[in-house]
């Protein structure tokens, strides 16, 4: 198996995107400030007060779209290949998190700026990504997946486990109506019975990927998948 990668928007768009968002951010965060906004155009400092709330809210929405500086890329090693959606990027995330609320008491400290809209702002741009978070949950950022010649080990919050390919009987895809996987259900020499529910662990973007390396590492213990609703 080659590099997997999950689908993304072509950097062109991505960055065109990012540079409109603090364009408009930039010019609408002129708002928080006492000075009018043609006062403002008169003075240098004025630019770049407005350019750190437009960086604000760009860092903001890099946050929460995760997938423009943390696409979701797989590089087969020899006889495996490990799936996981979070775990590396929530150290990075954090680190340029608190850059947002720093910007913020910058432009308190240096700049005279209307209370209310000021601290409306700030409030979005800080409380946002943390909602965020909290909304997808933080649980799963230790979730993965391994398949490799030898063994499957998993983890799915609490859940966990690791079996070696000699104790593992057969192995059962479940997949819906479309043949799309959402489950693998594997089955023990001694009759247990794992199910590893990939729509907990949020790989959602590893589905077809899954199923390849599901085929190229256990063709002869592969069952036919079972269709659920």
């Amino acid at each position: 198996m080659g590099k997997i990668i999950r689908p993304t928007y072509p950097v062109e768009f991505s960055v065109g995107l990012l540079l409109l968002i603090f364009a408009l951010s930039s010019f609408l965060g002129s708002q928080l400030f006492e000075a009018p906004f043609g006062e403002l155009k008169e003075d240098t400092s004025g630019y770049i007060g407005m350019a750190l709330v437009g960086l604000a809210v760009v860092i903001m929405v890099l946050i929460l779209w995760e997938e423009f500086l943390f696409p979701i890329t797989v590089v087969p090693t020899e006889g495996q290949v490990v799936f996981r959606n979070h775990r590396n990027k929530l150290l990075t995330q954090l680190f340029i998190y608190f850059s947002i609320p720093a910007i913020f008491v910058f432009i308190y400290v240096n700049y005279e700026v209307n209370q209310v809209r000021f601290f409306i702002w700030a409030a979005i741009c800080v409380i946002a990504p943390v909602a965020g978070k909290l909304i997808s949950g933080i649980n799963n950022y230790n979730d993965f997946l391994k398949l490799t010649n030898e063994e499957i080990a998993y983890k799915n919050n609490r859940k966990e486990g690791v079996f070696k390919i000699a104790e593992v009987q057969h192995i059962i895809p479940v997949k819906d109506e479309r043949n799309v996987l959402h489950k693998i259900q594997v089955q023990l020499t001694n009759n247990n019975q794992v199910i590893i529910d990939l729509d907990e662990m949020e790989l959602a973007d590893f589905y077809n990927s899954i199923d390849e390396a599901l085929k190229a590492h256990y063709e002869t213990i592969l069952k036919e998948a079972k269709i659920s609703a």
